[in-house]
């Protein structure tokens, strides 16, 4: 009886459609499905492998999602908040991002490369060291829109290179971000 219902509901909607918003088009092939571009930006707390500092920042990052759950992010951040005598943290890297989909929330995993640049204490010296960064996080996309909220972000980052050993800093950040294409 249900199945009757609902068979007859579903063809009745079907037949009370103007026949003019029926479209026969598929999406164009240029875009594939769940492309787009973001920019955003975060508010960061890490842990400081020198000195056992906890450390706050900002940064900017933009996603661009290339094929379905695919994608590329880069990002830049800089540690200065909290820290003693000058001593600063900046990492600029970029690499794969491959996320899933779900009602809103979209989990993601990364693996970041690129530069981390060190300010050490009362103006030393300055360096710049390879840095690796394994992440996941937590992305809230707003009601369909273009607004898309980072909830978490987490990621530990190793500097090879470093002076003074490997140098492993790893912290939680969360942001926000807005679709430009």
């Amino acid at each position: 009886m249900i199945r009757g219902r609902f068979s007859f509901a579903l063809t009745a909607a079907l037949l009370l459609l103007p026949i003019s918003s029926l479209k026969g088009q598929a999406t164009h092939t240029a875009n594939g499905p769940g492309s787009y571009i973001a920019v955003g930006a975060i508010a960061s707390g890490f842990q400081s492998d020198y000195g056992r500092q906890h450390l706050g920042g900002i940064g900017v990052f933009a996603d661009a999602n290339l094929y379905r759950r695919v994608g590329i992010e880069a990002e830049y951040r800089t540690l200065r908040y909290n820290a003693t005598q000058g001593l600063r943290e900046s990492s600029r890297m970029v690499g794969p991002k491959i996320s899933t989909h779900g009602r809103g929330f979209r989990p993601y995993a990364k693996l970041l490369a690129g530069f981390g640049l060190f300010d050490y204490p009362y103006g030393n010296a300055k360096g710049s060291y390879l840095a690796i960064a394994p992440g996941a996080g937590l992305d809230w996309r707003i009601a369909n829109g273009p607004v898309t909220i980072r909830i978490i972000d987490f990621e530990y980052q190793l500097w090879p290179q470093f002076t003074f050993g490997t140098l492993h800093p790893y912290g939680i950040s969360s942001g926000v971000s807005v679709k430009v294409f």
